[in-house]
């Protein structure tokens, strides 16, 4: 198996983003974006998934987190997608629903390369430290259109802290599924002989 591996940089008037990505790593994730509550959410990322990924960002905070996390999510989602290439031999669906206390977070996903993105449910308190809650669903959904996969994703909870960390465990265990290399296979899965 070829390394599945990504270095992507993206930068505007509003961001300056570095982005490491190894698919099949142990868990390892340095990451800085200033915004505290976002970099635990990204170490449990790399954590959960066991993908190392390394995340420096310089974003205007002193405006607000939106474009922290919503470019950061574009980088990643972009950095997924070359890392996996041509997706020979990956399972390439997952669903899975993983509880944080009274949170309960499910995904479905599918690495598709068709761009779709669908939400259900609410945060219960609107901002976690320096991180708006909404931000989590925003960066879901920027994540899937420049990783090109289907994503649905949902949540439930009486504890924004507790929904988002279960929905971006939930969304690394599902990546983590969906991106394993099926044994029996060695073409890329699909009728159509691409994704």
């Amino acid at each position: 198996m070829t390394d599945r591996t990504a270095a992507v940089t993206r930068e505007t008037g509003e961001t300056e983003i570095e982005v490491t990505l190894d698919v099949d790593g142990e868990g390892d994730a340095t990451i800085e974006t200033g915004v505290g509550f976002f970099d635990h959410m990204l170490t449990a990322f790399a954590t959960h998934g066991l993908f190392d990924l390394t995340v420096r960002c310089d974003g205007d905070l002193e405006v607000d987190d939106h474009h922290t996390v919503e470019d950061v999510a574009i980088t990643l989602g972009a950095a997924f997608d070359e890392a996996l290439g041509e997706k020979r031999g990956i399972v390439r669906y997952a669903d899975r629903r993983v509880p944080l206390d009274e949170a309960v977070a499910g995904v479905v996903l599918d690495i598709s390369g068709r761009p779709y993105f669908e939400w259900s449910g609410e945060f219960s308190q609107p901002t976690i430290g320096g991180f708006t809650s909404d931000m989590a669903r925003h960066f879901c959904e920027s994540f899937a259109m420049h990783a090109n996969v289907t994503l649905h994703a949902e949540v439930e909870g009486r504890n924004a802290h507790h929904e988002v960390e279960a929905l971006f465990k939930c969304l690394t265990r599902a990546l983590d599924d969906a991106t394993r290399v099926d044994e029996r296979r060695t073409d890329t899965p699909s009728t159509k002989g691409e994704l």
